[in-house]
């Protein structure tokens, strides 16, 4: 059956991210509008469906089964992600689902069996991949110009944590360096990663600790190729949201991000400095755009996005790898990662 235009999208989830994605959808998706809006919360989809002329729902479900809503878009608490794309997929409808797509491998294997089952879409948004910079770096590497990637590096620094009691255990691997986990394995395309040593502490909220949060990570990554990456993420960048990547060769290297507003650079008394960007939706906001106008496009063509529910599995094994390794003080196998757990 002929997909209508504009192809109408459906969002579950009306938190921070949600809002930014409705934004985007409403104003940079050329083909797409904002049909519909659903929290689990009672009431709080009403406000954020209101603001773009879309339907309320309170039960995520009901905007799923509404025959009014095109394909959905999952910005929902991350432990409700593979049940939605199950859920989304069940209904035969395609899926853009924020990261991580799930919070262990099990839980990814049944939402990715239910959308081949279903023959439907599901892309995941792993954002950078977007960014004009790390696209620039990609096909450098595609193309041969670094010769044999041997050194990687990639970072995440936040600029601060507003509220340390609401940061579930070991985001820092499974929210903030899936990101760039993702970017790693993207950058390195046909090479797997084989193991990960990783170290966390608590350093910018040392109180919460004991309950499990852990602020400051670096992770080191073995590929196949014999290839090795560093990653790291804080949650106390002073200076501003922090997104960098580094790709070493045998030929050549290329350097991404720098943090900035624009190219603008001044230089006064205080010496040479530039404008940075405070949040991440800020920073990545054409790159949030690019992934959701690449998911309408793939489901008009009907065709595989480019970020798949196999990409978004390879990064949660490196993620949940990162978590046994802090807990064994050990390097950990890939392919070993099982669960999260406290």
């Amino acid at each position: 059956m002929p997909l209508p235009t504009p192809l109408r999208l459906g969002l579950v989830g009306t938190g921070r991210i949600g809002t930014a994605h409705a934004r985007v959808i409403a104003e940079q998706v050329p083909g797409a509008v904002l049909a519909a809006v659903a929290d689990a919360r009672p009431g709080a989809a009403a406000p954020l469906a209101d603001a773009y002329d879309a339907v309320a729902f309170d039960v995520p479900q009901a905007l799923i089964d509404s025959p009014d809503v095109d394909a959905v878009v999952i910005t929902a608490s991350s432990t409700a992600h593979s049940d939605l794309i199950t859920a989304v997929a069940g209904a035969g409808k395609p899926v853009f689902c924020e990261k991580p797509a799930s919070m262990t491998l099990a839980e990814m294997d049944r939402a990715l069996a239910a959308v081949e089952a279903a023959g439907t879409t599901l892309q995941v948004g792993f954002n950078r991949r977007f960014d004009a910079g790390f696209v620039a770096a990609h096909a450098a590497v595609v193309a041969g110009d670094l010769g044999q990637v041997q050194l990687m590096r990639s970072l995440t620094r936040d600029p601060g944590l507003a509220n340390p009691a609401a940061v579930p255990p070991w985001t820092v691997f499974t929210q903030t360096l899936i990101h760039d986990f993702d970017a790693l394995l993207w950058l390195n395309p046909g090479a797997s990663p084989v193991e990960v040593y990783a170290t966390a502490d608590a350093l910018v909220a040392p109180d919460f600790k004991d309950a499990g949060l852990l602020d400051t990570a670096v992770v080191v990554i073995t590929f196949d190729d014999g290839a090795r990456a560093v990653a790291e993420a804080s949650f106390s960048a002073a200076y501003g949201y922090d997104v960098r990547a580094e790709v070493f060769g045998s030929a050549g290297m290329v350097t991404v991000g720098d943090g900035a507003r624009s190219s603008a650079r001044f230089s006064t008394s205080r010496g040479a400095h530039h404008d940075t960007a405070r949040g991440d939706v800020e920073l990545m906001g054409e790159a949030y755009a690019g992934e959701l106008r690449e998911f309408v496009a793939a489901v008009r063509e009907d065709r595989e996005p480019a970020v798949t529910g196999r990409d978004a599995r390879r990064a949660l094994a490196v993620a949940l790898a990162c978590v046994e390794s802090v807990q064994a003080h050990a390097p950990v196998a890939v392919t070993e990662a099982r669960a999260v757990t406290r």
